[in-house]
């Protein structure tokens, strides 16, 4: 294979310097326009490709990382984005919020918004609809995928709680209640899909069907489907959600049709959210980890600020399920 052309190739074929090539790739309007002519087309000539990546990282930097959220409603996000600022502050690095529920509604790409405020690294936190965005982003600057697995890119870090073990701990939490009608409502994404996988395949071990729906995301979705699932007439005694919001939803469905938490129906959500912790709804969810999962993904986007050319790596912070109120035995 033919080595790349370099820098210092463009600026023997158009016959100049290599600094003033540098000036024609920054743009400058020092440069005349019969030279920049010359090395635009020694550019083509040659197939030459400038690093962006490269140019970014050798020249003045913002002091900023972009962070951007899937709904900042969420209140998942908020112990992960407390980890990920006390990283980046003991470096003197600021972030800068985007929120891409928000800009959706509006027409706007979060990654496009940031990229405007001369960010130095992208940090995506949750799932996203931004993929081909978040793509050309890590052609210009370092990208960490933290809460998220998605999309799959070369020389692009993950930071996420072990969702495998995680689902598994709480099918195990309820098949150890004795319960055996255990529905699943599943999440989105390769998160989702995950859960969703290891929870059919706990239950599959106890020798048991497993039940799942779609849940979404929201309350509102989540509640639509545990109703569904409650109305039916294999009601199920339990119901693991993908998240809190889901949990809640759930719970809201429940009452609605009359049944007692956890008398009648057992409830175990997910990311341990400091909703899961208010008394009177005292969920049981699964730990995710947050704190930690921020906090190694702000030392990911630091470390490759100053050596963007290190290897993908995937980081999985351990889970621990948090046995509460919403959990109980099975109803005889």
């Amino acid at each position: 294979m033919p080595a790349k052309p370099t820098i210092r190739d463009v600026a023997s074929a158009a016959g100049v310097s290599k600094s003033l090539v540098s000036l024609v790739l920054q743009g400058s309007s020092n440069v005349s326009e019969g030279r920049r002519r010359a090395v635009l087309e020694a550019m083509d000539h040659l197939g030459y490709r400038p690093n962006r990546l490269a140019q970014r990282l050798s020249g003045p930097r913002s002091g900023t990382i972009g962070v951007m959220l899937n709904d900042i409603r969420n209140p998942w996000f908020v112990e992960l984005l407390e980890g990920l600022t006390a990283s980046l502050h003991s470096a003197g690095v600021s972030p800068v919020l985007a929120d891409s529920y928000t800009d959706t509604r509006v027409g706007r790409s979060s990654v496009e918004t940031l990229l405007e405020q001369r960010i130095d690294g992208l940090v995506v936190v949750g799932t996203t609809t931004e993929e081909a965005a978040i793509e050309n982003a890590a052609h210009s600057i370092p990208v960490v995928l933290a809460g998220t697995r998605e999309p799959h890119l070369p020389g692009v870090d993950v930071v996420v709680n072990d969702d495998d073990a995680g689902a598994r701990q709480a099918t195990e939490h309820l098949l150890s209640l004795g319960h055996r009608k255990i529905a699943h409502l599943q999440g989105p994404g390769e998160v989702g899909t995950l859960r969703r996988a290891s929870f059919e395949r706990t239950m599959r071990d106890a020798g048991l069907e497993p039940a799942v729906v779609a849940g979404g995301l929201s309350e509102e979705s989540a509640y639509s489907a545990a109703g569904r699932l409650l109305a039916g007439s294999e009601r199920p005694t339990a119901i693991f959600a993908y998240n809190d919001i889901a949990c809640i939803g759930a719970l809201s469905a429940a009452d609605d049709l009359g049944l007692s938490v956890p008398e009648d129906l057992s409830l175990v959500g997910y990311d341990n959210t400091y909703l899961a912790k208010i008394r009177h709804l005292s969920l049981t969810s699964v730990d995710n980890g947050n704190l930690a999962v921020g906090v190694e993904a702000g030392k990911f986007i630091l470390e490759r600020l100053t050596t963007p050319e290190l290897p993908a790596r995937l980081h999985q912070v351990p889970s621990r399920l948090q046995v509460r109120g919403s959990s109980g035995d099975a109803p005889a």
